[in-house]
């Protein structure tokens, strides 16, 4: 005779399955059906994957298969899949958004999560690079970590952190689930990731040419928008945005839709550059935001005979941390990342050199702006927990 509860050991198993794109338990999800065994100890199990084509239903049921397997008592696993019913999906939305409910951006002032804005004066300051970069720095360190590619006209983020697809045409970006009006974002790295190129026609695979977008502010604030209210991020420590260079439509917009947000400046050491990211820090202020720190990048290039070549010049980011400090409060220069020739390499492969080369003066330098960021920890005055008295 089999265990009594041998169902209950079974299904207490299926619980350690993670669906891959949610990272929730299958069981929390709704995406377990029937379960039953027979007397000859064959478990039988039924999932619902959440759409037809999931991209993660290959690894679900093999995950599902290994967790059934392993329970004592069991002699075969059985699994069939299946795809859940418009309720079913309307039901799983309508838990994972909770009391919130649908169109609602989870990152006001109230949130728990830490906004980051990275932003530049000009464009070519490796402003995407040290994003994706810190990105997965943070999350290597046990982080649930957001990246919004708000860079709608030069979005990067997605090739950085590897989000291509090796079995489709060259350069081709993984794209977004869709269940019911709810986007679950790729990951990479351990980072979800939003961008507009995963909306492309080239991203979907309909078109093996590079798509441009031209689009103006009112699009631009709608896109933005939509990447923080209907995308579920669920519930992350950090969001990070890679802003497009200048002081434009994005720059305003995110300073409307997340005035709590904290911003980071990015340059490079010549004055020119000082003075366009100046500019940027100012934008930002006069939005509601905060500018915390400068990130002076390409610092300088290290020689064999210990010396370093500063292509650049230098002092830049000093600079702009000195200007941005003079009326306001303190903007210290929290690193400089050196011109590294693994961190270029990097970036071309989709693979970030702080994981790939962590002893690489350049991933030093950022491991420094990511002890920076955890440092200033997260405060609770004057946010609402969702607690009432009993």
């Amino acid at each position: 005779m089999l265990p009594a509860d041998l169902v209950s050991r079974v299904s207490t198993a299926l619980s350690s399955v993670i669906d891959p794109e949610i990272r929730r338990p299958i069981t929390e999800l709704g995406m377990v059906g029937d379960v039953s065994v027979t007397e000859d100890g064959t478990a039988s199990v039924a999932i619902k994957l959440t759409i037809v084509g999931c991209p993660a239903a290959t690894a679900i049921e093999r995950n599902v298969t290994a967790a059934v397997a392993g329970v004592p008592g069991v002699t075969r696993a059985d699994i069939s899949v299946g795809v859940m019913t418009a309720d079913e999906r309307r039901a799983l939305t309508e838990s994972l958004r909770g009391s919130r409910g649908a169109r609602h951006m989870p990152f006001g002032p109230d949130s728990l999560t830490r906004v980051y804005a990275i932003t530049s004066g000009k464009g070519g300051v490796g402003k995407s690079t040290l994003t994706a970069n810190l990105a997965a720095e943070l999350a290597s360190r046990g982080l649930s970590v957001g990246i919004v590619d708000a860079d709608v006209h030069g979005f990067s983020i997605p090739g950085l952190l590897g989000l291509t697809d090796a079995t489709a045409q060259p350069g081709t970006i993984t794209t977004p689930t869709q269940v019911g009006d709810m986007i679950l974002p790729p990951i990479g790295y351990g980072v979800k990731v939003i961008s507009i190129g995963m909306f492309l026609g080239q991203a979907a695979g309909h078109d093996t040419k590079p798509q441009a977008v031209a689009w103006r502010g009112p699009m631009l604030h709608r896109t933005l928008n939509q990447f923080l209210t209907d995308v579920y991020f669920g519930d992350l420590d950090v969001l990070l945005l890679d802003l497009p260079p200048g002081t434009g439509d994005v720059a305003i917009s995110l300073g409307q839709l997340l005035p709590n947000a904290e911003v980071l400046v990015v340059t490079t050491p010549q004055p020119a550059a000082a003075d366009v990211a100046e500019r940027s820090g100012i934008v930002a202020r006069q939005t509601g935001q905060k500018v915390i720190g400068v990130i002076e990048n390409m610092a300088g290039l290290a020689q064999p005979d210990g010396s370093v070549l500063s292509l650049f010049g230098e002092g830049g980011g000093a600079e702009v941390a000195r200007r941005l400090s003079a009326d306001s409060d303190a903007v210290p220069l929290i690193a400089s990342v050196p011109l590294s020739v693994p961190l270029r390499a990097g970036g071309d492969a989709g693979a970030p050199v702080v994981l790939e080369h962590p002893d690489d003066p350049a991933s030093v330098a950022i491991r420094s702006v990511a002890d920076a960021l955890l440092s200033r920890g997260r405060g609770l005055v004057g946010r609402s927990l969702g607690l009432a008295p009993v």
